[in-house]
């Protein structure tokens, strides 16, 4: 069984400059997938593999134990550059080297890093043992749901729900569809995805691995003090 564990880090961030080296409890926020990655490594024999094109990224990689040859190509290093696009380059350097493919790819996400090894050994668990799956990924129950508190605005410029069920009956929150917020934290993909021209980790073939804990992305510069806060702290209600 050959796994790559991936880790994408480009060195633009406009949203929270320098977000992937930022220090987050006095560590580098890229230092959590890493240290993550160690464990995957360690648990199930993994491959790690980070991609970059920013030397201050390298530099910081270097002190944890991480020595990598790839240099991400600048046309994957731009605002529109896609993460698919990104890993495929990254999964054919790291497959010339060993003249082989790896069957299971693990992209751990830098900017999601609220996730344990229990996270992933426990999802990898769902995604081997179904053979037509194509991806898994990490989600949480969404606090809001299209079929009861969001709303659009139709063609006629009035505004009514996202989405409503064939006999428009539903009448409470509890009684609505549940459904999920990507947390983009982790993706698991088999080999074959990347011979596909896809360009999201959403397929008709995907499964969910539901967090039972709190997991969240950082979008904004609050979202950093609000994730400092909780480690801390030690309010984060799961081991990490």
């Amino acid at each position: 069984m050959k796994i790559l564990v991936t880790i994408c880090a480009r060195g633009g961030s406009k949203g929270i400059p320098g977000k992937n080296i930022k220090l987050i409890n006095g560590k580098p926020l890229i230092a959590y997938s890493i240290d993550l990655a160690n464990q995957v490594k360690e648990k199930l024999g993994a491959k790690i593999s980070i991609s970059t094109d920013d030397v201050k990224i390298k530099n910081i990689i270097e002190k944890f134990g991480i020595i990598s040859e790839y240099n991400r190509p600048t046309h994957l290093a731009s605002d529109h550059a896609g993460k698919i696009d990104t890993i495929r380059d990254l999964l054919k350097f790291e497959e010339s080297i060993i003249h082989n493919e790896y069957e299971y790819i693990l992209d751990l996400d830098v900017t999601s890093p609220l996730r344990n090894i229990d996270d992933i050994l426990n999802s990898f668990k769902i995604f081997e043992s179904n053979k037509n799956c194509e991806t898994l990924f990490s989600v949480n129950i969404a606090s809001r749901n299209p079929y009861f508190n969001m709303v659009e605005q139709n063609e006629n410029g009035f505004f009514t729900l996202v989405k409503t069920n064939s006999d428009g009956t539903l009448m409470t929150r509890q009684s609505a569809p549940k459904v999920y917020d990507l947390n983009a934290s982790f993706y698991w993909y088999r080999r074959d995805f990347f011979n596909m021209d896809i360009k999201s980790p959403i397929t008709e073939k995907s499964l969910i691995y539901e967090m039972p804990h709190v997991c969240f992305d950082l979008d904004h510069k609050i979202d950093f003090d609000f994730m400092e806060y909780l480690i801390v702290n030690n309010k984060l209600d799961f081991l990490f």
